[in-house]
């Protein structure tokens, strides 16, 4: 195998705010893999989840040092692969097992959705972010967003640091406006537990279906996620908090589902065993993203059929967006028809 990896950026057309600070652009990784024939491509980049937070600088320091490794190799079975990416972090392994699953798919001349044998025709409609800001921002957002798909599921983000208040301020300045849409709220670990279990009941009496990520992420905090079960019926998703199995299975009992997003997850081989296996304990799936391109989401896109709650929004609010993924009919997500990613450069 032979490797190329380059920076590339990527420019928001809205800058996104959340509970953390505003992004506006962003610089990624593309991992380029060669091997008899064929060329895979990964992504990467950095980000910050509140407890843990890891640069892009980083994380091509560590893919330089390690991808000499792959020289000379041939395309490693699939079953070979953890072992192989064992040495990694988790988002830097995420290029390299995105790229080879590309070659893989690519070789057998099948996209991923097909050879895990999904069914294309159940996914569902993604959602569209609104991030934290003033009223009328806020709804300039959501007209802007209609201009473009129907928006039939709208993510607010709250945890604001002016408070609950103002919290509730844009909820229910949002509510009359969604027109039959269904509202789903993340406050991106903004609340205090108190502050969480005085906005889980007022949500769902509003009409909200989900509360993401409500406590921050924190060594412990299923225990947080348990004092808010029984106060409504919400469910309430670990994004967070959730990056791998041991993490799955550690807040499986006190949450009804768990944002996989592949940058935590190191890529899909773990999330498409995270996604079955969160499927068997009843949970459901929201399948999320950072400020990513069409080649991750593309990438993800790849388990739609096994979600419920699809958020892969991010390449659908970038200016320079280099490549082609995703199917886009109205606000419905499905993978591409081409094998391995199904991405290509726009």
């Amino acid at each position: 195998m032979r490797w190329r990896l380059h920076r590339f950026t990527l420019t928001k057309d809205v800058p996104l705010t959340i509970s953390r600070g505003t992004t506006a652009a962003v610089e990624h990784l593309l991992l380029e893999l060669e091997s008899g024939g064929c060329s895979g491509w990964g992504e990467t980049g950095g980000f910050d989840t509140g407890q843990r937070h890891v640069t892009t600088s980083a994380l091509e320091a560590e893919l330089r040092q390690w991808l000499p490794a792959l020289e000379g190799l041939e395309l490693p079975a699939p079953a070979a692969w953890p072992a192989l990416l064992a040495p990694l972090s988790a988002p830097a392994r995420c290029a390299v097992d995105l790229a080879l699953h590309d070659c893989w798919g690519q070789k057998l001349g099948h996209p991923l959705w097909r050879l895990w044998g999904l069914d294309r025709s159940s996914c569902r409609s993604t959602s569209v972010t609104l991030g934290l800001s003033s009223i009328d921002q806020m709804h300039q957002r959501l007209a802007r967003w209609r201009s473009r798909l129907p928006a039939t599921r709208v993510k607010l983000k709250l945890g604001s640091p002016d408070g609950l208040d103002h919290d509730r301020s844009l909820v229910e300045a949002l509510v009359p406006q969604l027109q039959g849409a269904e509202l789903q709220v993340d406050a991106n670990g903004g609340w205090s537990l108190e502050g969480a279990q005085q906005m889980v009941p007022w949500l769902a009496e509003r009409g909200v279906v989900l509360v993401e990520q409500p406590l921050a992420a924190a060594d412990g905090d299923e225990q947080g996620f348990a004092a808010l079960q029984g106060l409504a019926p919400i469910p309430l998703v670990a994004d967070e908090s959730c990056w791998g199995v041991e993490d799955l299975l550690r807040l499986a009992p006190h949450v009804q589902g768990v944002n996989l997003k592949l940058l935590k997850t190191g890529g899909l081989s773990e999330a498409w065993l995270m996604a079955r296996l969160a499927r068997r304990l009843g949970l459901q799936l929201m399948l999320g993203c950072y400020s990513d391109s069409a080649l991750l989401n593309g990438a993800a896109a790849q388990l739609l059929p096994l979600v419920e709650w699809p958020d892969l929004d991010s390449h659908l609010n970038l200016a320079d967006d280099p490549f082609c993924g995703p199917l886009l009919e109205g606000d419905l997500l499905q993978p591409g028809p081409g094998a391995g990613l199904g991405v290509s450069r726009c």
